[in-house]
């Protein structure tokens, strides 16, 4: 069978392409392609922090990361948690099942349920903090670390970009607006369900006073 992804640098192990043939079923392309862009990407930043694949980390446990990172925004993974520990948890499963080692299910676990928090996952191990820096790199190229003249065009003719951007908000929005509890406020999905015309958001005040309260605002003086 012909490579869809010749020329590209995914690891070639087993478990990674069973885990990219699971994952290929379960998420909408547009996200799909996301995630194996964001292993691209990774590894490029990686080799721009002078991190060799296989010497300096773990390469199959980057390309797992990165592969299974939006996992909770499949079908599959959708629960009742944010997404990132939705797809933490689903990730874990598919792993365990395929009879990966449980050290090694811990740092792909890690890797996606920190993704959403960038400050946290830099100062992990290279296998955690490149998903999330090669899925900030997706969505917004960082100009201090170009890619190779001709790189970009090469990704995006096998792994078009199918508007990633603009079908992660609306499916991040469509999951919370279903189910709100998985997009509390201060975090990402909440940002961007608060960024959704017409939906009501409390300000701080509001979550501080609602019933039961130790009522820290009675008597306190108002802000200008």
């Amino acid at each position: 069978m012909t490579d869809p992804y010749a020329g590209l640098p995914f690891p070639r192990t087993a478990l990674a392409l069973k885990a990219l043939h699971h994952t290929r079923g379960i998420e909408a392309p547009a996200i799909f392609n996301h995630s194996l862009r964001t292993y691209l990407y990774g590894r490029f930043l990686g080799e721009c922090r002078g991190l060799r694949p296989d010497h300096d980390y773990d390469d199959e446990l980057l390309f797992l990361g990165c592969l299974l990172h939006d996992a909770g925004l499949s079908r599959e993974g959708d629960g009742d948690q944010t997404l990132n520990l939705d797809g933490a948890d689903l990730a874990a499963h598919f792993l365990t099942h395929q009879g990966m080692a449980a050290d090694r299910v811990d740092i792909v676990w890690n890797a996606i349920a920190l993704h959403l928090h960038p400050d946290l996952a830099a100062r992990k191990r290279p296998e955690i903090a490149l998903v999330t820096a090669g899925a900030g790199y997706d969505l917004g190229p960082d100009p201090t670390h170009p890619l190779p003249p001709g790189y970009a065009d090469e990704v995006h003719a096998v792994l078009p970009r199918l508007h990633s951007s603009a079908v992660l908000y609306d499916t991040i929005v469509d999951q919370a607006l279903a189910k709100p509890h998985k997009a509390p406020p201060f975090t990402m999905p909440g940002e961007l369900l608060r960024q959704r015309p017409g939906t009501p958001w409390p300000t701080w005040q509001q979550l501080m006073t609602q019933e039961p309260s130790w009522h820290d605002y009675d008597g306190y003086p108002p802000t200008n």
